[in-house]
């Protein structure tokens, strides 16, 4: 596990595409990395496990391990990007495309897709993605 560095410790090396993850304490910018994992990068690069449902040369779509609604499935690009980049980029045609499809495919009767940005909004993961949720009536939403 890649790591952020202390002092008196030798920096980690980390994957090239992988700057690191959002930091977590309320107030902190979002664009300070405090370690140089990306559960997402190493699920692209084959290292995490992860039931992935869709997969090409620059998208891939894989099961969420959370399980509030039936279907909860992430598009995410496999080149690291913040979520602010994700959105404002060419790429996002392309995971936005991937992902209504594959919501359509897994949810017949409809879904939702949605990105959270930042900490009041619950953002978990730095590397940019797109929530595929539904497989059920999902009511109304905040």
């Amino acid at each position: 596990m890649h790591r952020a560095r202390r002092t008196g410790e030798a920096q980690a090396e980390r994957p090239r595409h992988c700057p690191g993850p959002l930091g977590r304490a309320r107030g902190r910018s979002y664009s300070v990395a405090v370690s140089y994992y990306c559960v997402f990068c190493e699920i692209v690069a084959r290292r995490e496990p992860a039931d992935v449902v869709f997969e090409d040369d620059d998208v891939m779509v894989f099961r969420n391990r959370l399980n509030w609604v039936p279907v909860m499935l992430l598009a995410v690009p496999k080149q690291h990007m913040q979520q602010g980049e994700l959105w404002t980029s060419d790429v996002m045609a392309k995971v936005s495309k991937v992902a209504a499809e594959t919501g359509a495919k897994h949810c017949p009767n409809g879904f939702r897709l949605l990105s959270n940005f930042g900490f009041d909004a619950m953002q978990s993961q730095a590397h940019g993605h797109v929530h595929i949720i539904g497989g059920t009536y999902l009511g109304e939403y905040a």
